[in-house]
Order: C-alpha cells, then sequence, then structure tokens
C-alpha cells in the first residue's frame, strides 16, 4: 500500500501562497476607523437623555419611572435620525424599501423606522490581491500568477443596487479575466509582456465592473511562477540562443575580414611597390619598439634597390 500524503500537508503550500497574495486586501481595513460614528450616536443619547430628564425635573419636580422610560426611548430615536459619515463614506438611504438619496460626508438625518441605511461605501482606493493557479498558457504550461489590483468605489448607488456584494465581485471579476488573458497567451509572453497583460486586464476588469459603480485604476502582476523543469528548459534554450548569435555575429566579423583582405590582396597584386612598401612597413614596426638590427637577406635587399623603395625608406627614417 503506498503511503499518502495527509491533504493538510498537501494543500499547505496552496494555501501558503493565497495567503501571501490576500494579506494585502483592503477587506478588513475599510472596517476600522469607525469609532467616530459610535462615539457621536453614544454623546447622542447621553445629551437627549440628560436633556429629558433634565425637562421632566423641571416640570414635574421629580424623578419617576415614566420620565427614565421617555428619556431612553428619546436617546434611542435620537440615535436611529442622527448620524454621521466619514470623510471617505457615501451613504446609500432607501426609503420604504426604494431609493431616496445618497448622504455624506458629515452629518445627515434618517426617519426612524422609515428610512434605513442600505449601504456605506467606502470611496478611497481598496487594494485586491488575487491569483490565478495552476493556469494554462496557449502552449498548454500550467503556471501560477499573482497580482493586485487597485480600485476604488465612484458611485455608492451603482456599487449598492447593481450588485450584491461589490468586493466579493470584483475579486471574482479580476480573477476570472487573469485566468482567460493567460490563456490566450504563451508562457514567454506572459512573462516577457508584463506591462501590455497589465493594460489588458484593467480594460477588461473596468469593462465590468463600470457598471456597477467602480472604476479600475491599475492592475499590477507581482509574481509569475513557472516549474522547475520548464525554468531549465527554458534556461537552455535562452543560452543556445544567445551561442547562436555570438557564432552568428563572429561569422560576419570573419567574413568582413575576409572580404578587407581579399581587396588588399587585390591591390598588391596590381601594383608591386605596395607590397615593397607594406614589407618594409612591417619592418618598420618589428624593431620600432625594441632598437635592434635586422640582417635583410640578399633577396630582400634585392627587392629594396629601387629608387622609389629609396625614397620610402628615407620617409621611414625621418619619420623614426
Amino acid at each position: 500500500m503506498k503511503n499518502r500524503i495527509p491533504r493538510a500537508e498537501r494543500e499547505t503550500p496552496r494555501a501558503g501562497r493565497l495567503s501571501t497574495i490576500e494579506k494585502y486586501n483592503s477587506t478588513v481595513d475599510r472596517r476600522t476607523a469607525q469609532n467616530g460614528p459610535l462615539v457621536f450616536s453614544a454623546f447622542i443619547a447621553v445629551v437627549v437623555f440628560g436633556c429629558v430628564l433634565a425637562a421632566g425635573f423641571a416640570i414635574a419636580g421629580t424623578f419617576d419611572v415614566w420620565w427614565l422610560l421617555g428619556a431612553f426611548a428619546a436617546a434611542w430615536l435620537a440615535t436611529m435620525a442622527a448620524h454621521i459619515a466619514m470623510q471617505w463614506e457615501k451613504v446609500v438611504i432607501f426609503r420604504f424599501g426604494k431609493f431616496n438619496r445618497v448622504a455624506g460626508p458629515g452629518l445627515y438625518f434618517t426617519i426612524p423606522f422609515i428610512e434605513q441605511t442600505a449601504l456605506k461605501a467606502d470611496q478611497r482606493i481598496m487594494v485586491t490581491g488575487f491569483g490565478a493557479e495552476e493556469t494554462l498558457t496557449s502552449d498548454l504550461v500550467p503556471i501560477n500568477v499573482d497580482a493586485v489590483l487597485f480600485w476604488m468605489v465612484w458611485d455608492a448607488k451603482k456599487a449598492c443596487l447593481e450588485v450584491e456584494n461589490y468586493y466579493n465581485s470584483v475579486s471574482l471579476a479580476a480573477q476570472t479575466a487573469l485566468r482567460d488573458a493567460i490563456g490566450r497567451a504563451s508562457v514567454s509572453e506572459v512573462a516577457i509582456r508584463r506591462n501590455q497583460l497589465d493594460q489588458e486586464l484593467q480594460e477588461v476588469i473596468e469593462e465590468r465592473t463600470s457598471v456597477w459603480g467602480i472604476t479600475v485604476m491599475s492592475v499590477e502582476i507581482r509574481d509569475i511562477v513557472i516549474p522547475q523543469e520548464l525554468q531549465e528548459a527554458m534556461s537552455a534554450e535562452a543560452q543556445a540562443e544567445r551561442e547562436k548569435n555570438a557564432r552568428m555575429v563572429l561569422a560576419e566579423v570573419e567574413k568582413d575580414i575576409s572580404a578587407m583582405l581579399v581587396d588588399a590582396a587585390n591591390v598588391y597584386e596590381e601594383n608591386e611597390l605596395a607590397v615593397r612598401l607594406r614589407t618594409m612597413h612591417l619592418l618598420y614596426e618589428s624593431v620600432k619598439g625594441s632598437g635592434g638590427t635586422v640582417v635583410i637577406p640578399s633577396a630582400y635587399s634585392e627587392g629594396f634597390s629601387d629608387a622609389a623603395l629609396d625614397k620610402a625608406i628615407d620617409g621611414l627614417k625621418s619619420g623614426k
């Protein structure tokens, strides 16, 4: 019987990758800093409760249970009627179950039991981390891609009326768009064309979410994970391609050099004097740095007897 890996251990790497990318999500952050409205509601309740008790004492001259109950009721109604929205919030208010208005930021009022707060939309830039696990490219290579989406709610009414949960809907739309984009590209295109892929994802997600009152600021691909065995094959292919290019460049250089040598040979063939001048130049180059003495065989000395060569030698001496 084969040893089986426990399910928890098999799912650990995938869960680790998801938690790494999803830790950037704004799901929790957008619910922070709610102490202001709570403190304001508590303040309104205390003030109204104290005012009702003070009015009751001024009228009746004493406190009784009815005044206490009335003070509690008035404080409760006051907290249901007076609210504040933070600077980054827009509040969607319904009246008798129908859309009535969008309020905020700041102080706003609702009619108790008649008007309800349907949604408090956070209009700050939100961050959603998403990924594509084991997604096949157009050349059938499974890769893992992590990306980050920056977006914001620009129309609170649409975000409330057009979609049930706009935050989860944006995340799912981003994942679907990423998988579709990967499926249309090869693994090399995904690795090289990151900027084009970011732009394509932004346009696709923007098209889907604009009807929800949501605009996409940008999409950024953070990580592309290719299988290890494919990485080695791609590395070998890249090295072979570089070696091929290097040999082609070397062949081009050798071709150019051989062409120049052929031209030089044609010049020397047509002009014997040029060959002799070249011989003298090589001789001069060989001894100018060492200061030695060169013994010229008789076969070469015969070639230096012409008057033209004598002038060339005089020129070389004067140049030395």
